[in-house]
C-alpha cells in the first residue's frame, strides 16, 4: 500500500452541535503502526502553525501512522462561532474524533497537541477511560493563567495603537471584565467569559497521565535554553510519580508566534526520529 504521494482527505465530521472540519492522512502501510489525533493551538496560533502541522502529518503518514486533524468547535472551518467555544465541548470533539478514527485503523491511538492543544490533550487523557500509547506535546502551555494574561495583552496593545484620547484598560482591568462575565474581542476573536475562566484554571502539573509515553518537545531560540522553573517542577513531579516522560529541546523558530509563516524543520526531524523505530 506504499504510495508516492500522500494527500490529506478533507471531510466534515457530524457531531451533536454541528459539523467539524477534518483532514485525514492515510498511512503508507496496510497495517498502520498507530494513529495520531492532532489538537490545534489557540486563536491565531492555529493559523500560523498550519504549514508545520501539514508537514508533520505527512511525515507521520510516510512513516506508517494515520493522522486526523480536527478543527474544534468555533475554530477554522468547523461550525459555530469562536465565542460559542467551550473547553468541555472541545474535549467532546476530540472524543468524536477518537471514535471516528477507531473505524479507520485497528491501531493504537495517540494524541499530539501544540501549545494550548497540549493541555487539552493532557486533560482529555487524564479523564478518558482508555489509555493512549503516546502523547506528543509541542511547547505545551504551562499555566492557563499566564497564557490568558498574555492573550489579554494583545487587547492592551491594540488599544494603545488607537489614538482616541481614551485611557486604555490594562490586563488587570480586562481580566476583571471577562471574569465578571463579559465577552471581549481580542485580535479578531471574541473570547467568552466561560472559555476564559476554564483556560485560566488550567495548570499542566495538575494532569497525571499514566500508562502513556509522553514526548515533550520544547522549541527554544538558542541552544542552552531550558524550561522555566515552574515547568521543570512539573517535569520533576511527573518523573517522581513514574509518569513516562521524555523531554527534548529543539533549537528553532517559534513558528506559531512569528509575524510571517515560519517553519521549524528541526522539530519535525526530532519528532519523527522518536517514532521511526516504534
Amino acid at each position: 500500500m506504499d504510495s508516492p504521494t500522500l494527500c490529506a482527505e478533507p471531510f466534515f465530521l457530524k457531531v451533536e452541535s454541528g459539523e467539524r472540519f477534518c483532514l485525514f492522512y492515510r498511512p503508507n502501510l496496510a497495517n498502520p503502526l498507530g494513529t495520531f489525533i492532532f489538537i490545534h493551538p489557540f486563536a491565531e496560533e492555529m493559523n500560523k502553525s498550519r504549514r508545520m502541522i501539514a508537514q508533520q502529518s505527512k511525515a507521520f503518514s510516510e512513516n506508517g501512522f494515520a493522522v486526523l486533524q480536527i478543527d474544534l468547535c468555533g475554530c477554522g472551518d468547523s461550525s459555530g462561532e469562536f465565542n460559542e467555544a467551550r473547553w468541555e465541548v472541545w474535549k467532546q470533539d476530540i472524543f468524536h474524533a477518537i471514535n471516528w478514527i477507531k473505524h479507520q485503523a485497528a491501531a493504537p491511538i495517540n494524541l499530539w497537541g501544540l501549545r494550548l492543544g497540549g493541555l487539552l490533550a493532557l486533560d482529555l487523557a487524564s479523564e478518558a477511560e482508555e489509555s493512549f500509547q503516546h502523547i506528543v506535546l509541542w511547547n505545551p502551555i504551562i499555566s492557563g493563567n499566564t497564557f490568558l494574561t498574555q492573550f489579554l495583552r494583545l487587547k492592551v496593545a491594540s488599544q494603545l495603537m488607537i489614538k482616541s484620547g481614551k485611557e486604555s484598560a490594562g490586563t488587570g482591568a480586562l481580566r476583571n471584565k471577562i471574569m465578571a462575565g463579559e465577552t471581549l474581542e481580542i485580535a479578531g476573536y471574541e473570547l467568552s467569559s466561560i472559555l476564559a475562566i476554564a483556560i485560566d484554571k488550567l495548570r499542566i502539573g495538575d494532569f497525571k497521565v499514566f500508562d502513556t509515553k509522553i514526548h515533550w518537545f520544547e522549541v527554544v531560540p538558542e541552544a542552552g535554553r531550558v524550561l522555566s522553573p515552574s515547568a521543570m517542577a512539573t517535569v520533576n513531579s511527573w518523573k517522581e510519580r513514574n509518569i513516562d516522560l521524555d523531554l527534548q529541546y529543539v533549537t528553532g523558530q517559534a513558528f506559531w508566534a512569528t509575524q510571517e509563516i515560519a517553519e521549524c524543520p528541526e522539530l519535525i526531524e526530532a519528532t519523527i526520529n522518536q517514532f521511526s523505530t516504534v
